[in-house]
């Protein structure tokens, strides 16, 4: 027969919120708070534990990198979206003469606010314009 070492003893001064927390857990678990401390310790000093860290953090910086992907797309797209917006307007539209500056001054209140209830409504129903465009479309050479 193999005999075990002998336990070593070992004094450890705990917050009384973890001495709590450590003797709640051992009654709930019908165990020592020694054997709980130990496989605590045990556990923080394994490499799998690091190992298992290691791979809850690179699983979470793989998810904020796809957000952070997503997030850029949709920042291209809105940038994109207003460019051509603007370029198209400047051309389509030449400046008002000073008499009906006024007039369109007068009705744009009521316009935009015509404009930010229907994108209230489009933003509560969707679909979203960033999932209308795809991505397979090929540049054009000449752009």
């Amino acid at each position: 027969m193999t005999k075990t070492p002998k336990k070593q003893r070992l004094s450890v001064y705990l917050e009384p919120d973890i001495l709590r927390s450590l003797a709640a857990y051992a009654a709930r678990r019908d165990q020592s708070r020694s054997l709980i401390a130990e496989a605590a310790i045990a556990s923080f000093l394994s490499p799998d534990a690091a190992e298992r860290q290691e791979a809850a953090t690179t699983k979470r910086l793989d998810q904020l990198d796809r957000r952070m992907t997503r997030l850029e797309r949709d920042l291209g797209i809105a940038v994109e979206m207003l460019a051509v917006f603007v370029r198209h307007w400047l051309a389509t539209n030449p400046p008002l003469p000073e008499p009906a500056q006024a007039a369109a001054r007068a009705q744009a209140g009521e316009r935009y606010d015509a404009f930010v209830a229907a994108l209230g409504r489009r933003l509560a129903k969707g679909p979203k314009l960033r999932e209308e465009i795809s991505e397979d479309i090929e540049p054009r050479r000449d752009a």
